[in-house]
């Protein structure tokens, strides 16, 4: 039916794969493909010819209308994200499944124009650093479809034509994959994306030994997501060893179109401190991303304490309008800065087409081959940025780091001479109770203490709803946000002025004992080293 040719309609001919969402088409053309290259013997040669004539006519034709002809659904040619990383592998894939059997020359003719558009968009993916320029779990369906693409060229011609090597710094996008992963989940700032059914990290597998990354097969290897079809074709068993053995626990990812930073006290521990934050630009990830400068996540007793609230409604009028200031995807509250982990000033969104500097240290700590690791009393990493820009001018900077050999966390926001009054907010599962400067989280049976530290005068903790401030500009006539269950909102109602606002968190460890617990100094942020809080 899906080819156009059973008793039940399928789609509308003969536009059957609904080339208005071109993702569409190319993922029936890639899986018409492999069911034609898979099953080869075993199909008589009118179920071939059926096969075939439905990747033609209601795949690959229409690919040439977009190159050929410039067509308006084909405006995924100039994008450097998953959309031209789908799009391009499911044509390629398609073309090279028939390319032996096709009297009609489309076949060769599309590779003439996908491979080319491929290394010139869909490899250009990740920024410099390897950070994928979308999002976290937009890395997955860009590597996928990727990874798919050059190992069919591979396996079908012996070579993937520059497709591996056109960008060298695809060859790190691996490793950023390993390190926005914490003890829990991901750092998964901006859209999440549909279910992953079909989509999985298996592309390690493929980069790891294309790009003679050993680690990247061993960090796969054990994930939940491996036991899938393509890791039958891309899993070397013979590669063994530890993925951590030697691996720093932190890195810094310093592109400035995503830059951010990723510590840890262990890659092995599940119920270890993870903290990850994040700076960088507003725009560049394809309408992907949130008003987020400053955003943190932070992991700890086997639990998310600060946590990410994922995608918006795609169907939400105006979601993906753009990233200009005023596009209706900033009304909605899971891309506003308040539906971060942020500072809000005066209930404003922050300034879409601003830079925030950022600065890091760490003490390049690295875990070895062992799964037991005791941290260094004196191990420590850092990273600070200056919102100051973001902020419309208001000079904020902000900076996490880890003190007492990795057992508490330090956030802290140098405010200095902002004329309107501000918001620090955390959003989290836990159930949360609040006295003055102090606040207590618990969650599955696990306790984080959190404290401000030489509070401001009237300036305590509070709760809020995550939902939109009533002063907020309106939703597009008909929508609505979606619903955040669970969630409640920790808050610090902060006044116009200059000060220093730092914030302690303390997991409670078992056998860690109160006095075992540091309370640091106050050092600005400007002042920050890998000592400055011994």
């Amino acid at each position: 039916n899906a080819s156009g040719q059973g008793t039940q309609p399928f789609g509308t001919a003969p536009d059957n794969w609904n080339t208005q969402h071109f993702l569409d088409v190319a993922e029936f053309t890639a899986a018409f493909a492999v069911g034609y290259d898979w099953l080869y013997d075993v199909w008589t040669d009118q179920q071939k010819t059926t096969i075939r004539t439905a990747i033609i006519n209601l795949g690959l034709k229409f690919g040439i209308e977009v190159y050929a002809n410039n067509a308006g659904y084909g405006w995924w040619r100039t994008v450097n994200g998953n959309w031209n990383c789908v799009c391009n592998g499911g044509l390629t894939m398609g073309a090279l499944a028939i390319l032996g059997d096709d009297t009609s020359g489309i076949a060769e003719q599309i590779l003439g124009y996908t491979i080319d558009n491929a290394k010139a968009n869909c490899a250009q993916g990740p920024s410099s650093d390897g950070t994928w320029s979308e999002t976290p779990n937009y890395w997955y369906f860009g590597t996928t479809a990727q990874a798919e693409m050059a190992s069919s060229l591979l396996t079908a011609t012996g070579s993937n034509y520059g497709l591996m090597t056109t960008n060298p710094t695809f060859a790190e996008t691996g490793l950023y994959h390993m390190y926005v992963y914490g003890n829990q989940q991901m750092f998964d700032y901006g859209d999440h994306g549909p279910n992953k059914y079909s989509t999985t990290a298996n592309a390690m597998m493929f980069h790891a030994s294309q790009f003679n990354k050993p680690e990247y097969m061993l960090f796969q290897r054990d994930r939940i997501d491996a036991a899938e079809p393509w890791s039958m074709f891309w899993y070397d068993p013979s590669v063994t060893g530890a993925y951590w053995n030697n691996m720093p626990l932190d890195h810094y990812f310093d592109d400035p179109l995503d830059t951010w930073a990723s510590m840890r006290s262990s890659w092995t521990d599940v119920n270890g401190l993870f903290v990850a934050m994040k700076a960088g630009n507003h725009t560049g990830h394809q309408a992907h991303g949130d008003l987020d400068a400053g955003d943190f996540v932070i992991d700890a007793l086997g639990v998310r304490w600060a946590g990410e609230l994922g995608s918006g409604d795609y169907l939400a009028d105006g979601y993906f309008a753009s990233e200009l200031q005023d596009s209706q995807r900033w009304l909605y509250y899971r891309t506003r800065t308040e539906g971060q982990n942020c500072l809000v000033v005066n209930h404003q969104n922050q300034n879409v087409n601003a830079a925030t500097p950022a600065n890091f240290g760490s003490s390049n700590t690295a875990q070895g081959s062992s799964t037991v690791f005791d941290v260094p009393s004196d191990s420590t990493a850092f990273f600070t940025t200056d919102l100051t820009a973001t902020y419309d001018g208001a000079s904020i900077k902000r900076g996490i780091r880890l003190i007492n050999g990795r057992k508490q966390v330090l956030l802290q926001d140098d405010i200095t001479n902002v004329q309107q009054p501000m918001e620090w907010r955390m959003h989290t599962n836990a159930t949360v109770t609040t006295n003055g400067a102090s606040a207590t989280l618990t969650l599955d049976g696990n306790t984080m203490q959190v404290q401000i530290l030489d509070a401001p005068a009237g300036v305590v903790f509070g709760t809020a709803d995550a939902v939109r401030y009533s002063d907020d500009p309106a939703l597009p006539p008909g929508m609505v946000d979606q619903p955040n269950p669970g969630v409640t909102v920790l808050t610090i109602e902060l006044p116009a002025g200059s000060y220093n606002l730092q914030v302690l968190f303390n997991p409670q460890w078992p056998n860690m004992q109160a006095s075992d617990f540091k309370t640091p100094a106050m050092v600005a942020i400007d002042q920050w080293s890998l000592t400055s809080h011994n």
